[in-house]
């Protein structure tokens, strides 16, 4: 007993000390809203909170500047992917341009190259495309005319949302025609009872919670990119997040979905029941699918209740086999309360302090070799706070945990979210980033890490990081510049050490134009011959996010 009450004491006394000092303003958790000079395009990287002073973006997209260097990008377009414009897709012209006014007015056709520049290339800089063409609809009756008026011609479409994926699937590879849903973002309605929210799919996911929060209920989902990312996008890639280990994917949380096929018809599916076994739940098939099969118009959605004692520690380990005891002894004993369950490795903690503004270790008497973010969220903050501390307690003693910090005001949980969601905003800065969005066995995920750490040596340094309650590893291997031999050294050895190790190459940012190739790492050949059938039959002219996805083989 006197034991418990020492170390009680002392793990009380080490985290008063260690708590890291609120940034300037620390409330704000990675929104964006930046402004690139000289382009006049606003919202540009989705995850920045803020830019350093010394960083721009170039009018021409070409690199972008860090101080007096630049640092070049190599984009991943149809050149580099050794894509061909498929030849039955139309070219633009006049009259195209005339009947698009004639639906949705003038100011919603957009041919102005400053605004074309922003949906033409990806907030990473990674994907161009050379769309002439921007349409913004306001109702699902305008983009089915739209749809039904591109498929009579062949002109092929990309839909758009917030622009903030990862894998080049909201961005045009050729000049595609791009729909872009911002407009449609309207509350439809909201049932205080069942919490159940149904809006129009450009709503963006901030201003969903913020309405939520009103009501007393929040999103299922929170990402990094929640202050430009549309929940149309959200669904259409089947977007993860912090609180997935808590509240589920959205093949769960969806209740409906109302969509606009390729040649104008439109699926009502808006359902809002929780139980319907009413034939095929076709919905799912839209989940995940990246805007290929049709697009999303409106969305319902089951939303939790809002639970206002949230705690949030920050945590050492020593060892990756300690992160994944601890997460089984988290959900063992904290349970009903555990809402999120994040790592990241030592090699992350050193980028975010270099080249993230503002930022503090939690943890500053030594660099650990892994960290950990242990949320819970509840309804009783006596009861919880006791909970997570006896849990932290018997995980210090146990040797689970070497240091710790619990954040005792939302300022400090801000500043530790911080850490963890400012991740790719630090990996941009330091220059080239390849990054990899896995899913692997919770005991396999660390060792692909180390391995790609011996196979590039000195030429790249490796970081992992991500959602360890869902076994999902971001890896992102960061260099000066582009090179090709480091290209050639991460795949397809990544793909294939997947493969191996019974993962998925795409555990939430979708396959896109980046991973439809390699799509068979993951899926059988039966499967994917299955995924192509259901691609023509719902768009047999494939004029829906094209090159996406598939493979282009299996389509023709």
């Amino acid at each position: 007993m006197e034991k418990w009450r020492s170390s009680h004491r002392f793990f009380k006394q080490s985290l008063s000390r260690r708590i890291v000092d609120p940034l300037s303003n620390p409330t704000n958790r990675l929104r964006s809203s930046d402004f690139c000079p000289g382009t006049g395009i606003c919202r540009f990287n989705p995850y920045i909170e803020r830019r350093s002073r010394t960083l721009w973006t170039c009018c021409y997209l070409r690199g972008y500047y860090i101080g007096k260097s630049l640092v070049q990008r190599k984009y991943y377009g149809s050149m580099a992917s050794g894509l061909r414009k498929n030849p039955t897709f139309a070219t633009l012209n006049l009259d195209d341009v005339n009947y698009f006014k004639g639906i949705l007015g003038e100011k919603n056709v957009i041919q102005d190259e400053d605004r074309l520049a922003t949906a033409n290339v990806d907030w990473m800089h990674k994907y161009k495309g050379s769309s002439k063409l921007l349409l913004r609809p306001t109702c699902t009756e305008e983009v089915s005319q739209i749809l039904k008026y591109c498929n009579s011609r062949r002109l092929a479409v990309v839909p758009q949302g917030g622009n903030t994926g990862l894998v080049g699937g909201s961005v045009p590879v050729f000049d595609e025609v791009v729909v872009n849903l911002g407009s449609m973002d309207k509350i439809i309605s909201f049932d205080k009872v069942s919490g159940i929210l149904v809006c129009e799919a450009g709503s963006i996911l901030e201003n969903l919670d913020a309405f939520l929060a009103n009501e007393g209920f929040i999103m299922p989902l929170d990402l990094g990119a929640k202050g430009s990312c549309h929940i149309g996008g959200n669904v259409s890639t089947n977007a993860g997040g912090l609180r997935m280990i808590r509240y589920g994917s959205l093949h769960g949380n969806v209740l409906g979905l109302e969509a606009v096929l390729a040649n104008g018809t439109v699926l009502d599916m808006l359902g809002t029941l929780r139980k319907d076994n009413t034939g095929y739940d076709l919905k799912q098939l839209f989940i995940g699918s990246e805007g290929s099969l049709g697009i999303i118009t409106k969305v319902s959605i089951l939303t939790p209740p809002r639970l206002f004692s949230t705690n949030l520690a920050f945590l050492a380990c020593n060892d990756f086999f300690s992160c994944q005891k601890l997460l089984l002894e988290a959900k063992r004993k904290l349970g009903e309360v555990l809402s999120a369950f994040e790592f990241l490795d030592s090699q992350s903690m050193e980028m975010v302090l270099a080249h993230l503004d503002g930022t503090r270790n939690p943890l500053p008497s030594s660099l650990y070799r892994f960290y950990v973010l242990i949320e819970t969220t509840g309804s009783d903050p006596s009861y919880d706070r006791e909970k997570l501390e006896a849990f932290l307690l018997q995980s210090m003693e146990g040797g689970l945990i070497c240091d710790g910090a619990v954040a005792q005001d939302t300022n400090q949980s801000s500043s530790f979210w911080h850490i963890r969601e400012g991740l790719p905003e630090a990996l941009s800065k330091a220059g080239t980033v390849y990054k990899y969005d896995l899913s692997l066995p919770v005991e396999k995920m660390y060792g692909l890490v180390e391995e790609m750490r011996l196979r590039l040596g000195q030429s790249a340094k490796v970081v992992g990081y991500g959602h360890l309650g869902d076994g999902n590893l971001h890896l992102n291997i960061s260099t000066p510049e582009y090179d090709d031999s480091v290209l050639r050294k991460i795949e397809p050895f990544v793909y294939e050490w997947t493969s191996k190790h019974k993962g998925s190459i795409s555990a939430e940012h979708g396959l896109g134009l980046m991973k439809a190739n390699e799509i068979h790492y993951s899926k059988s050949p039966e499967t994917v011959q299955l995924m192509a059938s259901i691609k023509k039959l719902l768009d047999p002219n494939c004029i829906l996010n094209p090159y996406k996805v598939l493979p282009q083989s299996v389509l023709h």
